[in-house]
């Protein structure tokens, strides 16, 4: 279908604005370079890590879950969900922000997964489900989840973050810099490769679909992203508030996009900090359980 340059698709918002609101990439004059460098330092640290690599928790190729070890016995469990709008990227890629998870006590599982349009958003977020399932499985079995589950994402995978919250597998999530509501996604240039229907939006997108009960999970950006990044995170949590379910909101100063993945990075980092923060919330903290 064709659509008027002037007409307005979605939140005021005509194509091209719609667009760039969710341009990331364009919005970052150094976004390319960054990646760049995520893959470059994430190659050398599964070269210097142990780890296991590709286990498998589905039958498609990109089905597979690498694991590392911070050395404690039953630590807690931060299994991380690339981004890349659902359609690019793999967990190899950033393996590089691990460090700061492992220098706190935490395993870390890093999940991949089929990327659109080979598999649809659905598929891909029942992908997500079945990995944190094998995690709590399998997971003891190769050393890992025995104590606490947080799962926690950037970008793309903050949005299928949220999309697990419900499952008893998970005790808390952190979500960073996520979408919630897909439907904006479905009017731009996005939806060329994710392929959405109108149906489909609204099955995919959380705050459409609040849970009875859910983990609890705290929900980060910079105030230097995209304005529509922020509005994502800042609405998602107020809706889960005004549905009882538990929810922070965290706000970093100035970081982007992409910068602010280096407070996951670093040993020190604030997003780190917030993961030891749902680690120490009480086992019970869910909601309509309390």
């Amino acid at each position: 279908m064709t659509v008027e340059a002037d007409t307005i698709v979605w939140g005021g918002m005509n194509r091209a604005q719609l667009d760039a609101a969710y341009d990331n990439g364009r919005a970052v004059a150094d976004s390319v370079t960054r990646r760049d460098r995520w893959v470059e330092l994430s190659a050398s640290f599964r070269q210097q890590h142990a780890a296991e690599l590709d286990l498998a928790y589905g039958p498609r190729p990109r089905n597979r879950i690498d694991l590392f070890r911070c050395g404690v016995v039953k630590a807690p469990l931060f299994a991380f969900i690339h981004g890349g709008y659902w359609q690019r990227n793999a967990k190899e890629s950033f393996a590089c922000m691990f460090e700061g998870p492992l220098a706190r006590g935490f395993d870390v599982a890093a999940i991949g997964y089929t990327l659109a349009p080979e598999a649809t958003m659905t598929e891909i977020a029942a992908e997500i489900a079945a990995a944190v399932r094998w995690l709590r499985g399998d997971g003891p079995s190769h050393g890992v989840a025995e104590g606490r589950l947080i799962v926690s994402g950037w970008s793309a995978g903050g949005h299928l973050t949220a999309t697990v919250l419900a499952m008893d597998e998970v005790d808390a999530g952190l979500a960073i810099s996520g979408i919630y509501d897909v439907e904006p996604c479905r009017l731009n240039y996005l939806n060329d490769n994710l392929r959405l229907t109108a149906e489909e939006a609204v099955a995919t997108s959380p705050i459409r679909h609040l849970p009875a009960h859910s983990a609890p999970v705290t929900l980060a950006y910079g105030t230097g992203e995209l304005p529509e990044l922020q509005r994502q995170s800042v609405a998602y949590h107020e809706a889960r508030r005004a549905a009882g379910l538990p929810s922070e909101l965290m706000a970093l100063d100035g970081l982007d996009h992409f910068s602010i993945m280096d407070e996951l990075t670093r040993p020190d980092g604030r997003l780190v900090a917030a993961a030891q923060a749902l680690v120490s919330a009480p086992a019970s903290f869910r909601a309509g359980t309390r």
